[in-house]
């Protein structure tokens, strides 16, 4: 029996010296990986983008074509092979996760690093502090589109719109601080109740008494996180460190 020839695809994508097109990467890689055997036009230059483009009554690149029939760009694509296509508008918990994730991974490892164990309350106080540490770096990535987003729900921020500015960095110091310990503590503790109780409060009212659908800036001002649980989170959990730090 003969055996069955390959499955083949023609695809159009722009590599330049200036400019690797990603999605045209990407396109090639999953045809690849569907068992496709790839006709891999590079198209070299904007002037040769433009005339393939115009050719074909197509506005971008890349282009797949499938048994002389054209599907399309990248998403496509997916969508050919019946794969999710990410829409860029939808609420999304995965910043959050990530940074959580990351924190717990980080503050596991640094325990076992200092102590040989895993299970300390250590661990869970470096948790709570290299958490305030990652998402005050998402913040302070740029300062003007989370100011923009936090001038939405924080209180504070709204009678004081330099608040917005320093947040990130109140942030930021109290989790230095808080890994630091010792002395230092006694710095991290007013700077964590303060910003953390207006949060708290700001978030509280924005979302279950107000009922307001907001976007949250915890990762940053450019998130797609809504506004809620994890923002409520992220500023209870510096009250509670900070109580803690107290108590101990």
């Amino acid at each position: 029996m003969d055996r069955a020839l390959p499955k083949t695809a023609a695809l159009y994508r722009m590599v330049t010296a200036e400019h690797i097109c990603p999605f045209g990467l990407k396109s090639l890689d999953l045809l690849q990986r569907e068992g496709f055997k790839v006709e891999d036009h590079q198209l070299k230059s904007r002037a040769e983008t433009d005339a393939f483009m115009a050719s074909q009554h197509v506005e971008t690149t890349p282009q797949t074509f499938i048994d002389g029939s054209r599907v399309g760009g990248y998403d496509d694509l997916r969508r050919y092979f019946h794969e999710r296509v990410a829409d860029p508008k939808a609420t999304s918990y995965q910043p959050v996760v990530a940074v959580f994730a990351t924190a717990l991974a980080m503050a596991l490892a640094a325990t076992w690093a200092a102590t040989g164990t895993l299970m300390t309350i250590r661990a869970g106080e470096w948790f709570v502090a290299f958490s305030m540490c990652i998402l005050a770096i998402l913040k302070l990535q740029n300062l003007d589109t989370f100011s923009n987003m936090f001038l939405g729900y924080d209180l504070l921020a709204q009678r004081v719109v330099r608040y917005a500015y320093v947040y990130p960095f109140g942030e930021l110091l109290a989790g230095v601080l808080m890994i630091a310990g010792g002395p230092f503590k006694w710095i991290a503790i007013p700077i964590a109740l303060f910003i953390g109780g207006i949060g708290a409060i700001s978030v509280f009212k924005a979302v279950y008494i107000d009922r307001r659908e907001l976007k949250c800036a915890c990762v940053g001002g450019s998130s797609n996180v809504p506004l809620g649980f994890f923002s409520l989170t992220e500023n209870l959990m510096m009250v509670a460190m900070a109580i803690w730090m107290v108590i101990r």
